[in-house]
């Protein structure tokens, strides 16, 4: 294409913190749709049950309530509060709720807290009249998720928040046993932050003071200002594990595609390319701090202050092993096969182990498939922090991301690949490539959906991921525009199965091309 220098290259292969909260939000430039959200009218629906008349009662749910209802206020919202209502008010106040929000396009919140169950997938919210003899009694004595659910996606209002603090133990004892415990898993709808007390399947606690643990943290965090919607849950969680040690960790599904800000920045503007650089390097002194310590209040610490940073997704996992040395055992999730109300999500599989050897086919698709070759990578030795390949000709840390790659490239740390795999997870990266010169990729991704392919080493189902991003370079004339797309099956194989990328760069008078495919071979 004239005017354009392209690059596409598919490849198929198998294979209590020291930082007090840090609002970046004036770091970035807000898109028309974000600045809607600012403006949008907004309003908020408050359920507190604690009051029950024929399950036990609970302490905290009506404080809960007004505690958030209050926060809410103070954000601007126009808030609707009920305490102790029974299933007609429940279900009155959802329907004018929903009306409401579709009619106004607003954006809503909802939260409920009290007890709730779950039975065939679906998760039910329990008033204070629901009398349950039998699990058939639940469905039409209980008020179902889905009702709201539904609600929502008619009204197509601007944004939804939906909030449920209601994975109490079993509200019926022994004598009504249900399928599963907690609640179930459930992807948001569009433009929809859908967010649990604790993971699927698990129970959440009820706390010993005037509130939950969870709506504990979350008021705290609502109350930052500057804090994206995403970074406050984000913080929720970590204040919430580390307060549990692991016995309760909050879970989030969003579709958010826009910012949003409880208590936004008074102004947004875009820092200039040596502001960014600047934040950047500080932030990236920071995580190295963290891991080179291997000290959980450390990195807990740059979780608390860069939530969404650019090395969020190795903090984690870092954090995740201190805290198992220090004998933390954390909750799961829930398995999600055969729930229809979600794609499910899994974690990256980091068991690399001495001697895992791949075999790929590398085909240059320019020249037909005649030049093709066959490579070889075989792991010589793994360290806490890298997985060595082939002697030190390719490293990898322990997520996958590349350290150093076989032509001698060096790379900084990054984060292309995630931790937790659940559709709807944004996050973004940020580091520089060292080969002869020096240039910077930033670069942004996102988990679409599920979705089959077919490779040579067979058909796996997958997270796909999209990123889009640019490499800066002094050596250029003009960043090149990145565009990638990749397939992770991390329940099945620890490296991407499938993997393409598109380049281009602006103002250049030659059209180039490179074109190549990478196919697993055998493992």
């Amino acid at each position: 294409m004239p005017g354009h220098r392209w690059s596409r290259r598919r490849v198929l292969q198998a294979a209590g913190a020291i930082f007090a909260p840090m609002p970046l939000a004036s770091a970035w430039a807000q898109s028309d749709g974000a600045v809607k959200l600012l403006r949008a009218p907004k309003e908020a629906l408050v359920i507190g049950n604690a009051n029950y008349r024929h399950v036990p009662t609970l302490v905290n749910p009506a404080n809960d309530a007004k505690a958030i209802a209050a926060v809410l206020s103070e954000a601007g919202f126009k808030v609707h509060s009920v305490v102790d209502a029974d299933r007609a008010a429940m279900l009155e106040a959802i329907s004018a709720y929903v009306a409401g929000v579709g009619a106004r396009k607003s954006v809503g919140l909802f939260y409920f807290a009290g007890h709730g169950v779950q039975l065939g997938w679906r998760n039910y919210l329990l008033p204070v009249d629901a009398a349950i003899a039998r699990l058939e009694d639940v469905p039409g004595r209980c008020v179902d998720v889905t009702t709201l659910i539904e609600g929502i996606k008619r009204a197509s209002n601007a944004m939804n928040v939906v909030i449920l603090d209601a994975c109490r133990d079993n509200p019926f004892g022994g004598e009504v046993r249900l399928e599963q415990k907690g609640l179930s898993q459930m992807d948001a709808p569009s433009a929809t932050l859908l967010a649990y007390a604790t993971a699927p399947g698990n129970m959440a606690s009820d706390g010993r003071g005037a509130n939950g643990l969870y709506t504990e943290n979350l008021v705290r965090e609502m109350r930052v200002p500057e804090a994206r919607i995403e970074d406050v849950f984000k913080r929720v969680r970590l204040g919430v594990r580390l307060a549990s040690k692991g016995a309760q960790i909050p879970w989030e599904s969003t579709s958010l595609e826009e910012d949003f800000y409880f208590l936004p920045p008074a102004q947004l503007q875009k820092l200039s390319r040596e502001q960014e650089e600047r934040a950047f390097k500080e932030e990236r002194e920071v995580f190295q701090g963290a891991r080179d310590s291997r000290d959980p209040a450390q990195l807990g610490g740059y979780l608390r202050r860069y939530p969404s940073g650019h090395f969020t997704e190795l903090a984690q996992l870092l954090l995740d092993r201190a805290l198992a040395a220090q004998g933390e055992k954390p909750v799961a999730i829930a398995p999600a096969e055969g729930n229809p109300n979600t794609q499910g999500s899994a974690r990256a599989d980091t068991s690399f182990k001495v001697g895992d050897h791949y075999a790929y086919l590398v085909r240059d698709l320019r020249l037909g498939g005649s030049d093709d070759r066959t490579i070889a990578q075989t792991v010589t030795a793994i360290s806490d922090q890298e997985v060595v390949f082939n002697h030190g000709r390719l490293v990898i840390d322990p997520l996958g991301n590349a350290i150093k790659l076989p032509d001698g490239r060096h790379y900084t740390p990054r984060q292309d690949v995630p931790l937790e795999y659940v559709v709807g997870k944004r996050w973004s990266t940020r580091f520089d490539v060292i080969a002869g010169g020096q240039g910077t990729v930033d670069m942004d991704f996102r988990i679409v959906r599920r979705e089959k392919i077919t490779v040579p080493a067979g058909t796996f189902d997958c997270f796909r991921i999209e990123g889009h991003g640019y490499s800066h370079s002094p050596f250029r004339p003009a960043p090149v525009e990145t565009f990638l797309t990749v397939w992770r099956a991390p329940q099945h194989v620890r490296r991407a199965i499938a993997h393409e990328e598109k380049r281009m760069m602006r103002g250049d008078t030659q059209a180039w091309q490179r074109n190549e495919l990478v196919s697993f071979v055998e493992t």
